[in-house]
């Protein structure tokens, strides 16, 4: 059900930032092109050329490419996507969406992508359960970007809790049957 679609990978700060791999080996794998917006943070996790060699495009950080000056157009990223997943999704990176803010590629690219979005959220448990990220949520949820629930167990800090991002396994079968279920216009 995957076959051809575009998939648009966000990639936020975290230590959640390594499942993106395993995600884009299997949307490649269901036939799925993949292209990776990551924000700068999330380098610090997961090098671009693991995933621009999983995903077999090149990945886009930036507004311009600083060797040569080519512009990563936003608006063009968000009109090429059938779905715009985010995964991880930091609760900076929430809270950012639900205010508006556009301070980095990932960010612009979700204020003018047209297609759905999906956000897997991942932090640990006090900042998953803190009211501003139950509120941003909320206001995300209210504007139609669907949310993968995080599981519960071990977490990076060493606490117990939710907020452990959702498998690349449960992602694909998300994105399996949100696309099953929209109509064709045929």
């Amino acid at each position: 059900m995957l076959k051809g679609k575009k998939i648009l990978l966000g990639i936020t700060g975290g230590i959640a930032a390594y499942k993106a791999a395993a995600l884009i080996r299997l949307l490649v794998k269901e036939g799925a092109e993949v292209k990776v917006v990551m924000t700068p943070m999330a380098k610090e996790f997961i090098t671009p050329l693991t995933l621009a060699t999983l995903s077999k495009n090149p990945v886009l950080v930036n507004f311009f490419d600083p060797e040569d000056g080519r512009w990563n157009s936003h608006i063009e990223i968000g009109m090429w996507a059938d779905a715009y997943v985010i995964a991880p999704a930091s609760a900076n990176t929430i809270a950012k969406m639900a205010a508006g803010i556009a301070d980095n590629l990932l960010l612009t690219t979700y204020l003018s992508v047209r297609s759905s979005v999906f956000i897997a959220p991942a932090m640990d448990v006090d900042m998953y359960e803190h009211i501003a990220t139950i509120e941003n949520l909320s206001t995300l949820k209210a504007r139609k970007v669907h949310i993968i629930q995080p599981g519960t167990g071990e977490l990076a800090s060493g606490l117990e809790g939710k907020g452990r991002m959702a498998e690349p396994e449960e992602i694909v079968e998300i994105l399996r049957d949100f696309f099953s279920k929209k109509k064709s216009p045929y």
